[in-house]
């Protein structure tokens, strides 16, 4: 049943505490756009299964999430590092970035905004620049070297941000949701090509964003596929960036998950300059990017 025609359970007639509930409809109404939207069923069955473990818990999620962290949560029947790191997510902010980007209310300027130390205007260039839009994200640009990169990101600010995001998230650095390995080049740059294929041809689910939409237009396409072991999330970037330059039908941004359901995301683009120049490319990974094409070129 979509979510917009799903019955709400009334948290009066019911015993399970509200964060328990508040964390399974949220589950739940991702399976279901999920599921409408062509999902694997393996990762709609695992949402839904999560969903009525979270549910029928005598003990509140949130003091689980708080107490024990990942591990408390992971320890549960039917969640796993990924599910683990959306409850902490949701717990933390009380939005989870994943659902709100298949409804197409994504706001990753918003949900920085929570982040202490992180105003409108810096939230808005992190979004746009680092092409991220989860706290998870945000968490390991923290660290790695890219946030720094952001204007108005200082050695202070950021300090600041990274203990911010260490205790809304409730744990270190090291255990958290987003998985330290990536698809391949070349597994990503094919579910690029399908994605542009499919949405030139019509064949994918569209979804109405809720940034630069103001007439709640149902444009973006949306497609989720397997390859190679992961699986993915494909959607045309929405950001301030790719309106301004006229690359909202180009810059693609992918989301991949494991088989734990932990995230990751890049953002595929056609190259302007340089010996790629023409060629799609994944932002950071520019020289696997020229190793594939090297190697791909027919023989002559």
């Amino acid at each position: 049943m979509p979510p917009s025609s799903r019955p709400r359970r009334s948290r009066s007639a019911t015993r399970t505490p509200d964060w328990n509930q508040e964390v399974a409809d949220k589950l739940r109404e991702a399976a279901d756009l999920l599921a409408v939207q062509g999902a694997n069923p393996f990762r709609v069955s695992a949402f839904r299964r999560a969903a009525k473990t979270v549910e029928q818990m005598s003990r509140d999620i949130r003091e689980v999430a708080e107490s024990e962290g990942p591990a408390g949560l992971i320890a549960i029947p039917s969640i796993g590092r990924g599910i683990a790191a959306a409850i902490i997510e949701i717990v933390a902010t009380g939005r989870w970035s994943r659902l709100d980007r298949l409804r197409g209310e994504l706001d990753a300027g918003r949900l920085f905004q929570s982040v202490p130390g992180v105003g409108p205007a810096l939230a808005e260039r992190i979004h746009d620049k680092l092409h991220i839009d989860s706290l998870e994200e945000l968490e390991v640009a923290a660290h790695d070297g890219r946030l720094e990169a952001v204007p108005g990101v200082g050695r202070r600010r950021l300090a600041a941000i990274r203990a911010s995001l260490e205790a809304m998230l409730g744990r270190a650095r090291s255990a958290g949701g987003v998985s330290a390995d990536a698809p391949s080049v070349d597994v990503l740059l094919a579910i690029d090509g399908e994605y542009r294929r499919k949405s030139e041809q019509g064949s994918l689910p569209l979804i109405a964003p809720r940034r630069f939409n103001p007439e709640g237009k149902a444009w973006l396409p949306v497609m989720h596929g397997e390859r190679g072991g992961w699986h993915f999330t494909a959607l045309y970037s929405n950001t301030a960036r790719a309106h301004e330059l006229g690359r909202t039908h180009d810059w693609v941004v992918l989301y991949y998950y494991d088989h734990d359901h932990q995230e990751g995301q890049c953002t595929v683009v056609t190259e302007m300059r340089g010996r790629l120049a023409g060629k799609r490319v994944v932002r950071g990974r520019e020289r696997e990017c020229g190793g594939f094409y090297a190697h791909s070129m027919p023989v002559g």
